[in-house]
C-alpha cells in the first residue's frame, strides 16, 4: 500500500498509522486447544461511555460461558473507525469482526475487507430483519453482516412552541411544515431570531444530509440511480427538496449556523428532523422540559402520498482475513439471533434499547418497549416499515461529503437550487464513477 485509502483523509491515515506503528497490532489469536482458546478481536465505534459498557456486557457473558473461544472488544472513535478499518487491513491486522457504518459497506467490500454471510445468516437477516436494516447490511444483493444500531428519521418537535403558536397538530404534509415554521418563528425588536420554526443546520451530517434525504425519500426520489453509477437527486423531487430549504433560509425560518443540537434543547427550534438515537440525548439533558419534546413522521408533500424517510445503521460482519470465520459467525449467530430471557429478545436488541437507540428486528422492538415505554420512539419503529436504506455504494461516503457541502453552499447564499443541483450531479457522478 503506497498511499491513503481512497477518500481517506491524510490526516486519518496518518493517525491510524501512527497507532499501528505504536503496537496496536492484533492480539494472539490463539490454536484452539485446550487452554489456548481462539481470541477473536471485535473492533466497534464503542469507545466510551454507556455503549462501551453495553457491548461489553454481552461479550462478558459470552466469555463466562465458551472455553474455547474468546472474544476481545477494541475500539476507535467514529471519525477514525473508517481509516482504521482500511490501515489495518492493508497491515494485515484487520480484526476478526468489524462493525462498519453501513454507508461504507459498499468500499468495504470492494476492498476486500468483508466476507460475504454464510447461507443460513443471510436467510435469518433476510427473514428477521425489516428490509431496510437487510438492505443497508448488504450489497448488490449480498448480506454481509447482522444489522445492530437502526436509524430511521422523523420529526421533532416542541409542543409548547406550537401550542403558543396556536396549531394543534404536527404538520403532516410540506404546505403545513413550511406553514408551522413561518408561525413558530420569533424574533426580538432588533430583527434577531429567538426561535427558529425548523432547524436546518450545517453542524454534521445528520441534520444536513440526512434530513434532507429523509424529505427527499418522503417526495418518492433517491440520492443515488438504482445501478449507484450516478446520482439521481437532479430531479423534479430533489429540485422540490432544495427549493423547500431555500425558502425557509431565506425567510428567516431557519438559522443553518446555529447548531440545532443545542438549540433544540433550549426551545430555540421548534421543528427538526433528526433520527432516533437523539430521544435518548434529549430525555437525560432536558430533565422535565423533555415532556414538550415529541415525534411524529416526516412529512410527505401532499396528503394521501405514500409514507418514506431515510435509514441509516451500523451492521457486526466478519472480515475476508479472520483465520476464524467460522466461529466469528458463531459468536454473531449467539449475540444477533439467540432468545433471551426475560423478555425472550435477542442480546443485541437489548443492548440497544438500553441505550435508547433500536435494532432492525421490529418484534424484538415492540416486545422492549412495551407499554408505558417512551412514545417517542414509537415514530421511528414505525418507520423502519417503510424506511429507504441509506446508499452504500462504493464512493458512497465522498459522495455524501460532497452532497452535504453542495446543501450549505445553497443555505448561506452561495448557490442557487439550480446551481447547486448541476454540481452536485458534476462532482457525485464523477466520484461514483471512479469507484467502481
Amino acid at each position: 500500500m503506497t498511499g491513503a485509502p481512497h477518500g481517506l483523509s491524510r490526516r486519518r491515515f496518518a493517525l491510524a498509522a501512527t497507532l499501528l506503528a505504536a503496537g496496536c497490532a492484533a492480539p494472539h489469536q490463539g490454536t484452539g486447544r485446550p487452554g489456548d482458546p481462539i481470541v477473536l478481536t471485535l473492533l466497534s465505534h464503542y469507545a466510551s461511555g454507556e455503549l462501551k459498557a453495553a457491548l461489553q456486557g454481552p461479550v462478558d457473558e459470552w466469555n463466562a460461558t465458551h472455553d474455547r473461544v474468546k472474544v476481545r472488544t477494541k475500539a476507535v472513535e467514529f471519525n477514525d473507525l473508517l481509516t482504521t478499518f482500511m490501515v489495518r487491513q492493508a497491515a494485515g491486522q484487520g480484526a476478526d469482526i468489524l462493525q462498519p457504518y453501513c454507508l461504507w459497506n459498499g468500499q468495504l467490500v470492494r476492498a476486500g475487507v468483508l466476507r460475504p454471510a454464510p447461507p443460513e445468516d443471510a436467510a435469518e437477516i433476510t427473514r428477521g430483519y425489516g428490509a431496510a436494516a437487510a438492505g443497508s447490511a448488504s450489497v448488490g444483493g449480498r448480506v454481509y453482516g447482522y444489522p445492530t444500531e437502526a436509524q430511521t428519521y422523523a420529526l421533532y418537535y416542541n409542543r409548547r412552541l406550537l401550542r403558543e403558536a396556536g396549531i394543534a397538530h404536527p404538520p403532516r404534509t410540506w404546505r403545513e411544515l413550511e406553514d408551522t415554521a413561518y408561525r413558530t418563528t420569533r424574533r426580538d425588536r432588533y430583527g434577531n431570531t429567538l426561535v427558529q420554526g425548523f432547524g436546518l443546520s450545517t453542524y454534521d451530517d445528520s441534520t444536513t444530509v440526512g434530513q434532507t434525504l429523509a424529505l427527499l425519500n418522503a417526495s418518492g426520489g433517491t440520492f443515488m440511480s438504482r445501478d449507484g453509477r450516478s446520482t439521481a437527486i437532479d430531479s423534479p423531487s430533489g429540485r422540490a427538496v432544495l427549493d423547500l430549504e431555500h425558502r425557509l433560509v431565506s425567510r428567516g425560518a431557519s438559522a443553518p449556523g446555529v447548531n440545532v443540537y443545542k438549540a433544540f434543547q433550549s426551545g430555540q427550534v421548534a421543528m427538526v428532523i433528526s433520527a432516533g438515537w437523539w430521544t435518548g440525548s434529549l430525555k437525560s439533558q432536558m430533565g422535565d422540559a423533555y415532556r414538550e419534546v415529541a415525534v411524529a413522521p416526516v412529512p410527505v408533500p401532499k396528503l394521501g402520498d405514500k409514507p418514506a424517510t431515510l435509514a441509516t445503521g451500523f451492521m457486526l460482519g466478519v472480515n475476508t482475513a479472520s483465520q476464524h470465520p467460522r466461529e466469528a459467525w458463531e459468536f454473531l449467530r449467539w449475540l444477533n439471533t439467540e432468545k433471551v430471557s426475560p423478555r425472550g429478545t435477542t442480546r443485541m436488541s437489548a443492548l440497544q434499547v438500553s441505550v435508547g437507540s433500536l435494532t432492525g428486528r421490529a418484534d424484538d422492538m415492540r416486545t422492549l418497549l412495551g407499554t408505558g415505554g417512551d412514545p417517542n420512539l414509537r415514530p421511528f419503529l414505525d418507520a423502519l416499515g417503510y424506511a429507504v436504506p441509506e446508499p452504500n455504494v462504493p464512493g458512497a461516503q465522498q459522495a455524501k461529503s460532497l452532497l452535504r457541502k453542495n446543501i450549505e453552499a445553497l443555505w448561506t447564499g452561495q448557490q442557487s437550487v439550480e446551481q447547486s443541483l448541476r454540481t452536485i450531479r458534476r462532482q457525485v457522478d464523477q466520484e461514483v464513477s471512479r469507484s467502481w
